[in-house]
C-alpha cells in the first residue's frame, strides 16, 4: 500500500514538474506561430513567381536562358509591385492565423518574447533589404534573390532560439538554398520559389501536422 501510495505522489510530481517546464516555455518563447501561416505565405510567394514569370515573358524575356538579365526600370517597377503586393500578403496571413491560434491558446500576442523575436527577425532582414535596394539601384537584380534567401535565413538562425526550435533547421535550409542561388546566378527566381514558396509549404504541413 505504501508503494502504491508513493507512487502515486510520484506520478503527482512528475506531471507538476511537466507543467511548471511547459509554463516556463510559454513565457520565455513565442509559440503562436501556425503552420498555415507558412502554408499560405508559401502559396502566394508560388503565385508571386507565376507573375514574374507571365512579367517577364509580356517583355519578350526568356528567364530560363541561364543567363543574368539587365531589366529596365519599367520591368523592374512592375517587379517590384509583385514583390511589395508578395510580401504583404504573406504578412497578413502570418498576423491572422498568428493571433488565431494566440487566442485559442488564450496567450497574450505581444510580450517579451514577442518583442525579443522582432529584433531577432528585423535586424538582417532590414539589412538585407537595403542591400537589395542597392542591388536593384545598380541594375544588379539577378543578386537580389540570393541576397533575400541568405539574409532571410540567417533572420530565422537568429529568431530561432525565441521561438519553435524547427524555425532553425527552415533558416539554415533558406542560407544553404541563398548561397546555391548565388552560385546558377541565372536561376534565382526558381531558388526564391523553393525557398520561399515549396519550403514554406512543407514547413507549415509539417507543424500544423505536429502542434495542432
Amino acid at each position: 500500500m505504501q508503494f502504491k501510495v508513493l507512487y502515486i505522489n510520484m506520478q503527482q510530481y512528475e506531471d507538476d514538474i511537466k507543467h511548471i517546464r511547459s509554463i516556463m516555455e510559454r513565457s520565455s518563447s513565442f509559440v503562436s506561430l501556425s503552420g498555415l501561416s507558412g502554408i499560405g505565405a508559401g502559396l502566394t510567394a508560388l503565385i508571386g513567381c507565376g507573375l514574374t514569370f507571365y512579367i517577364l515573358e509580356s517583355y519578350g524575356i526568356d528567364y530560363f536562358d541561364g543567363k543574368p538579365n539587365y531589366y529596365s526600370y519599367s520591368v523592374l517597377r512592375k517587379l517590384a509591385m509583385v514583390a511589395v503586393g508578395t510580401l504583404v500578403i504573406a504578412l497578413f496571413f502570418g498576423m491572422f492565423f498568428t493571433l488565431r491560434k494566440s487566442k485559442r491558446l488564450g496567450i497574450k500576442t505581444w510580450s517579451t518574447s514577442t518583442k525579443q523575436l522582432l529584433v531577432s527577425l528585423l535586424v538582417p532582414l532590414v539589412v538585407g533589404g537595403i542591400l537589395c535596394l542597392i542591388f536593384v539601384y545598380h541594375l544588379l537584380p539577378y543578386l537580389v534573390a540570393p541576397t533575400m534567401l541568405i539574409f532571410y535565413g540567417l533572420a530565422l538562425v537568429s529568431a530561432s532560439k525565441y521561438t519553435m526550435r524547427e524555425v532553425f533547421g527552415l533558416g539554415i535550409f533558406e542560407i544553404v538554398l541563398g548561397l546555391a542561388s548565388a552560385i546558377w546566378i541565372g536561376y534565382g527566381l526558381v531558388f526564391w520559389g523553393v525557398g520561399f514558396g515549396i519550403l514554406h509549404i512543407i514547413y507549415g504541413i509539417w507543424m500544423h501536422v505536429k502542434y495542432q
